[in-house]
């Protein structure tokens, strides 16, 4: 339930970005906006869905699965109350800072571009603290295995902001289409939180009057603390990533951005659906030590195992036929061929770190379910000091040392944060291993998806260069539909249990 939410939230939101490329490609208005986008998106980030995840999430269904529905729901209450006070000022303040907070975030921006900036960045910020509200709710419907409807509501969020570009579209110009982008987020963010709040609220049996500072209170903020640090660490290195491509040429920002959106597409479809629905299940484990441990060992294999069968192939069809993927999503309009390519590149680079980048997520919700939300953070600090080492090198110094032209310094960013995310991987599984056990990695599945991923990326060329010139949606429509069908069949044939699991049900 979790990855079919996630699935729609997504195909829309890569609706979203085809429209936004389609009037804004790599210019200075898309340069703007997705640089302005980030400064609010800071504080989603540090307060929302994966922080409240972390820290709620486990008190919670821990309560609940005591039989402590009233404490639970008493505790939910107070971490609303506290969150949106809290959330309230930070928006007021982002709202009065913004031209500092252009200069911190993207210094290479001026004249036109920097004021556009500005003011999308006061445009946004309230969206974003609806956005935290909405990843309460999050939290609550997770926790009562409602998993869908927390999901899926980001779809009104990405419609909104269609809905305003295409309504507002044409005979437009671009900063000021690109102002309108942004009433459109803050509109979706309220739909957002407003679609999961009668759900929530009827879970909870209402909002009581509670104590803002009862014990499961205090359990969630000790627990909050270090994982919005971490988060806070990881923000920095986004804030980093930023930086070194607003002083990269024109169109690095958006270029970098478009490429993130893929890139995020399986570490949300698979990581995040397999840790969103294991951390209350690991959260409500009881028993014995011992038993404990044997039980997160059991969901940790089974889970690796699941996002391994559909990440693996993800990163064969970045790397050997991203352009088709992003020709498909973003060629149209503004976005010129020439651009699919650029993105490409950054794209291959990126997914260097997919694969332990989206296994590093269930290790994390494993410490979560543990109440340790210390070691997944000194990790964090390890893991973003290494990618900003790196991004500053392969970024800024790299392309001119081998001759190329600085715009390549894109890939050098997200190459450098897949090579940290590797670290990060091997760093939390050794760290988990000494708490409860070694987790076993089945090394005979890998190599046989791999296998079967290479075979289909093999069959994707064939049916590509048999092709005569077609449009990138019904070209990628083929290409892909071959790679994906050989992946599995592939699978199937050397005995994956969830590829037979899966040409079952269908």
């Amino acid at each position: 339930m979790v990855a079919a939410g996630i699935l729609l939230s997504r195909i829309v939101g890569l609706v979203r970005n085809r429209v936004f490329a389609h009037y804004f490609g790599t210019s200075d208005a898309a340069d703007a906006f997705n640089a302005a986008f980030r400064i609010p998106n800071f504080l989603q980030n540090l307060f929302g869905e994966g922080v409240l995840s972390a820290s709620f999430i486990p008190v919670y269904a821990s309560l609940r699965a005591r039989g402590r529905e009233r404490d639970a729901a008493a505790a939910a209450t107070a971490v609303a109350a506290l969150l949106a006070l809290t959330v309230s000022v930070l928006v007021l303040a982002g709202m009065l800072l913004a031209p500092w907070l252009i200069d911190l975030i993207a210094p290479g921006f001026e004249g036109e571009k920097r004021e556009a900036t500005t003011r999308l960045v006061r445009i946004l910020f309230p969206g974003a603290g609806l956005l935290v509200l909405s990843a309460w709710c999050l939290g609550v419907l997770n926790s009562h295995r409602r998993f869908f409807l927390s999901y899926v509501a980001p779809v009104v969020w990405n419609l909104a902001i269609i809905v305003a570009l295409v309504g507002s579209g044409g005979g437009i110009g671009q900063y000021d289409l690109a102002m309108i982008a942004a009433w459109g987020s803050v509109a979706g963010s309220l739909l957002q939180f407003a679609v999961q709040l009668p759900t929530v609220l009827r879970l909870l049996g209402g909002l009581r009057p509670a104590p803002l500072l009862a014990e499961p209170v205090r359990a969630v903020i000790r627990n909050f603390v270090p994982v919005f640090v971490g988060r806070g660490v990881v923000q920095i290195s986004a804030y980093v990533d930023t930086v070194l491509a607003s002083l990269l040429p024109t169109g690095a920002v958006a270029a970098v951005s478009y490429a993130q959106v893929l890139y995020t597409l399986p570490v949300s479809l698979f990581g995040m659906s397999v840790s969103a629905a294991e951390l209350p299940e690991m959260a409500s484990a009881t028993g014995t030590d011992a038993e404990r441990g044997a039980y997160l060992r059991g969901r940790l294999e089974a889970g690796l195992r699941q996002i391994a069968f559909f990440v693996v192939p993800s990163v064969a069809g970045f790397v050997a036929l991203g352009d088709v993927v992003t020709g498909a999503l973003y060629q149209s309009g503004e976005f010129t061929r020439e651009m699919t390519l650029y993105v490409w590149a950054i794209l291959a680079a990126a997914s260097v770190g997919l694969l332990p980048s989206t296994l590093g997520r269930l290790y994390s919700s494993a410490f979560y379910a543990l109440h340790d939300t210390r070691t997944p953070l000194r990790i964090a600090i390890v893991r973003v000091s290494l990618g900003v080492a790196l991004g500053f090198g392969l970024a800024l110094h790299l392309p001119g040392a081998l001759g190329l032209d600085a715009k390549w310094g894109a890939a050098g960013i997200t190459v450098a944060s897949g090579l940290a995310a590797g670290v990060e991987y091997l760093l939390l599984r050794r760290a988990l291993g000494g708490r409860i056990g070694p987790v076993r990695s089945d090394w005979g599945l890998l190599a046989r998806l791999w296998i079967a991923a290479m075979a289909g990326v093999a069959a994707g060329w064939l049916v590509r260069s048999a092709l005569p010139p077609l449009h990138p949606i019904p070209g990628a429509v083929l290409i892909l539909g071959v790679f994906g069908g050989t992946y599995l069949a592939g699978a199937a044939l050397l005995g994956v249990p969830q590829a037979r699991r899966l040409l079952r049900m269908r």
